[in-house]
C-alpha cells in the first residue's frame, strides 16, 4: 500500500505526527481541506516538553526543535489564569527550559518546510467527505470525489473534525458559557504588566511575540454567564479594529495604540472530550479528541504530545512488531492519552474560573493563588510540572516505569533527546553498568540511582533496573 499512514489535517498535530511517523519508516501523507495558510495564529505558545519531543526529529545540521527555536521568542516564564505571578521554567530539567512564542503560521510553515524537505507530500484543498475501512485498511474519499487508500488514518482536523463526523462518534462535554476576545495586533504603547484584571471592569492580557506583533485577550463582566446561543452569536460576530479599541478603552482607558488588527476572533471555554482515540484502523488527535478554554497555551502542546505517542506506537503496528500491550493494552495511545486530556479539561476550566469570575471573591481567590504561586512552594510546581508538560506520567504506581526521563548527557557527546527514535527503544546505561545488545547509550549523569533504564520512543521509561538487576537489561 502506497500509503500507509494518512493523516487527515495539516496544523501543528498533523505535520507532527507525519514527521514523528516519516522518521520512523512509514509511508505517509497529510491531507489540508484549506488550499492555503489561513494567516490566523490562533496557538502562539510551545511549552518545554513539546520542543523536547521535536528534539528527537533530525533536521539539517540541528533538530525540528532547533528550527521552531530559531524562529521565535524565549520567554523564560508562563502564566497560569493570567495571575501576576507567573512560574519561573529558569530551574525545569530540561534543554528547553523558557516557553516558546511563536504565531502558529510560522510554526505551520516550518513543519511543512521540513515535510517538504523529507519528501513527505502535504495535499492542499483536499477535504475529507467520507471513509470506511475494513480488515486490510482505509478508504477516504474527498468532496470532489477524490478516493485515497491507506493502512491507517489520523484524524488531527481540529474541533470540527470531519475525521470525527465520518466515524460517526459523538463528541460529548460542555459549550461556552464565556466569550472573551483575541486577537494578534501592533501596539504603540504596549501596557506596562502583561496581565490586567479588576473584578469591576474586567481583564485585559498582552503578551509579545515575534516581529513587533502582541497577543491581547481578556473579558468583560458581560462576556460571562452566557447561554449557550447567546455564546456562539458572539462567536459568530469577530471584534474589528474599532471593536478592539472600545474594548481596551472600557477595560483600560486606553486602546494602547493600535496601529494594525493582523488576526482577530473570539474565545470561550467550550469543553468537550471523545469517548475513544481509536475506532479501528482510525485515530482522533489533538482537538479532533479534546477542546477546552485556550488558558496556559496548552491545546497545541497536549496536541502534539498525542501525535508523538501515537506515532510509535502506529509504526510498530504497520511494521508488524508491536505488543498488544500498546495496540489496546494498558498502554495504547487510548489508555494513555484520554487520561491527559480529562486532566487538561479539569486545569483549564480551573483557569476560566479564576479569569471570569469579575466578584470580590473571585479577586480574593486571585490573589491567593497568586500568592501560592509567588512563593515558589509546592503549588507552583505542580502548576510548573503540569503546564511545562515534564511532569505528565503514565506511571500507574508512582514508580518510574511511565515516567519522563530527562535529557541525560551521553558519553558519545550526544543527549538522550537527540538519540532516541521512533522506530527503536533505547537501553540507557549508567556509571560501570555492563549491556549488551543494539542501541545502548551510556550516560554520563545519574537518574535516580539506576543501573540501567530501557527508554521508549518518545522519551520515557519502560523498564528501569538497579544494581544488581543490570544482568536483566540487555
Amino acid at each position: 500500500m502506497d500509503i500507509e499512514v494518512a493523516v487527515i489535517g495539516a496544523g501543528p498535530v498533523g505535520m507532527a505526527a507525519a514527521a514523528f511517523l516519516h522518521q520512523a519508516g512509514v509511508a505517509v501523507r497529510v491531507f489540508e481541506a484549506n488550499p492555503d495558510r489561513a494567516g490566523q495564529s490562533r496557538a502562539t505558545t510551545i511549552h518545554p516538553r513539546t520542543l523536547e519531543l521535536l528534539d528527537s526529529i533530525p533536521d539539517g545540521q540541528g533538530s525540528l526543535a532547533a528550527r521552531l527555536v530559531a524562529a521565535g521568542k524565549r520567554v523564560p516564564s508562563a502564566h497560569f489564569a493570567a495571575l501576576p505571578n507567573r512560574l519561573s521554567y529558569a530551574g525545569l530539567d530540561t534543554s528547553f527550559p523558557f516557553v516558546l512564542m511563536l504565531p502558529q503560521p510560522e510554526t505551520e510553515r516550518l513543519l511543512a518546510e521540513h515535510l517538504s524537505g523529507q519528501g513527505v507530500v502535504v495535499e492542499t484543498g483536499w477535504k475529507l467527505a467520507d471513509l470506511a475501512q475494513d480488515e486490510q485498511g482505509v478508504t477516504i474519499v474527498s468532496e470532489t470525489g477524490d478516493t485515497q487508500r491507506a493502512g491507517y488514518v489520523i484524524g488531527a482536523d481540529g474541533a470540527h473534525s470531519a475525521t470525527r463526523h465520518a466515524l460517526g462518534l459523538a463528541f460529548p462535554g460542555n459549550p461556552a458559557t464565556t466569550m472573551g476576545f483575541l486577537a494578534d495586533v501592533r501596539l504603540e504603547r504596549p501596557p506596562a504588566q502583561p496581565h490586567n484584571w479588576d473584578y469591576e471592569r474586567g481583564s485585559y492580557s498582552a503578551l509579545p511575540l515575534p516581529g513587533g506583533i502582541y497577543r491581547i485577550f481578556g473579558h468583560e463582566p458581560g462576556d460571562t454567564g452566557l447561554t449557550p446561543e447567546e455564546a456562539a452569536r458572539r462567536q459568530a460576530r469577530i471584534p474589528d479594529e474599532a471593536e478592539l479599541r472600545a474594548t481596551l478603552k472600557r477595560l483600560a482607558d486606553d486602546d494602547f495604540g493600535i496601529t494594525e488588527v493582523i488576526w482577530a476572533s473570539r474565545t470561550g471555554d467550550t469543553t468537550r472530550h471523545v469517548g475513544q482515540y481509536r475506532v479501528g484502523r482510525v485515530f482522533l488527535a489533538g482537538d479532533a479528541a479534546h477542546v477546552h478554554l485556550p488558558a496556559g497555551g496548552q491545546g497545541l502542546n497536549v496536541g502534539v504530545q498525542d501525535a508523538a505517542n501515537l506515532a510509535w506506537k502506529l509504526a510498530a503496528e504497520v511494521q508488524g512488531r508491536a505488543p498488544r500491550r500498546i495496540i489496546d493494552g494498558p498502554q495504547s495511545y487510548d489508555a494513555e492519552r484520554r487520561p491527559i486530556a480529562a486532566r487538561l479539561a479539569a486545569n483549564t476550566l480551573a483557569q476560566a474560573a479564576l479569569m471570569v469570575t469579575f466578584t470580590r471573591g473571585g479577586k480574593a481567590l486571585r490573589d491567593l493563588m497568586s500568592d501560592l504561586i509567588g512563593r515558589d512552594g509546592d503549588t507552583a510546581d505542580e502548576l510548573r510540572g503540569w503546564l511545562s508538560g515534564l511532569d505528565v506520567s503514565y506511571a500507574e504506581d508512582g514508580g518510574l516505569v511511565g515516567r519522563r526521563v530527562p535529557n541525560l548527557p551521553l558519553a558519545d557527546g550526544r543527549t538522550l533527546h537527540r538519540a532516541l527514535r521512533p522506530d527503536r527503544f533505547t537501553l540507557v546505561a549508567f556509571g560501570d553498568t555492563v549491556v549488551e545488545g543494539e542501541h545502548v547509550v551510556r550516560s554520563t549523569r545519574d537518574w535516580h540511582d539506576l543501573a540501567a533504564v530501557l527508554v521508549r520512543p518518545d522519551g520515557y521509561a519502560d523498564e528501569v533496573w538497579t544494581a544488581g538487576e543490570e544482568s536483566g537489561a540487555h
